[in-house]
């Protein structure tokens, strides 16, 4: 019975220890699992202020250098924008496939004539359609009257085309001007309080500065952004351009040819 009784006494302290020891580890690991959740809490909550700093820091460095050229600077961006968003929309409306039309005028002059024709340029949208449906109404006169109707046309839609872009392009070069002009006015600035104060401190010339180059880089933004724009509008009048002096060429073949069948 004693050995009995100092088995069970023993074995009772083992597990009285072995779970004294788990709860241990337990209250150990828990806090390190929390510690770990509030660390990725917080990482977050600061990506969310460094987020929440960029536009506040933004706003910061616009105020700093000067609403009266910071606003004149961001002005040119808005209009230069809706400028050249305006000219994007208008000449993606303007592409045509210029094969297919050739094709089905070609196909409707053969085989109903020149009313035929103006018909399916009439009901296609695009300055290439003009350009046929012009040629096509001096096809009875002749060859040479439909030729100069086509070029004088086709000049007035690439002025159609080229409109309004001239804009762009100064909104370009007075952004980056405007920025440095700012950073004259800014040297300017610096310069007075050095003579004011009479003594040549970094305090007193930090100020004007640092207006002198955050005008200079939002200047410099801005025209960045508008020559992106202004390229791909150059581009584009360019391709539509091409497609319009292709398109008149075999217009005047197809009117060559349907005058000979005439003919025949």
């Amino acid at each position: 019975m004693k050995r009995l009784f100092s088995t069970l006494v023993i074995a009772s302290i083992m597990l009285f220890g072995a779970a004294q020891a788990n709860a241990t580890i337990n209250v150990n690991i828990l806090p390190d699992n929390i510690q770990t959740i509030v660390q990725d809490d917080e990482a977050s909550l600061d990506t969310e202020e460094e987020d929440l700093g960029f536009h506040q820091e933004l706003k910061k460095r616009f105020i700093e250098g000067g609403a009266g050229f910071m606003g004149i600077v961001l002005l040119c961006l808005i209009l230069g924008l809706a400028i050249a968003i305006e000219r994007i929309i208008f000449l993606n409306l303007s592409t045509t496939n210029t094969k297919k039309l050739a094709q089905d005028v070609e196909d409707a002059l053969n085989n109903g004539g020149v009313e035929a024709a103006k018909e399916i340029c009439r009901n296609t949208s695009g300055p290439v359609a003009s350009i046929y449906y012009q040629g096509l109404d001096r096809a009875d006169e002749s060859i040479e009257a439909a030729e100069k109707a086509v070029v004088a046309y086709g000049g007035v839609q690439m002025g159609q085309l080229e409109k309004n872009v001239s804009w762009v392009s100064l909104f370009i070069a007075l952004a980056p001007m405007l920025g440095f002009m700012g950073t004259v006015i800014g040297m300017i600035q610096a310069f007075d309080k050095i003579e004011a104060a009479g003594d040549m401190q970094p305090s007193l010339v930090a100020g004007g500065i640092k207006v002198a180059l955050l005008t200079t880089v939002f200047g410099l933004i801005v025209a960045i952004i508008l020559q992106i724009f202004y390229n791909y509008i150059i581009a584009k009048i360019d391709s539509i351009v091409n497609d319009m002096e292709d398109a008149s060429i075999l217009l005047i073949d197809m009117l060559v040819d349907y005058k000979n069948k005439k003919r025949i």
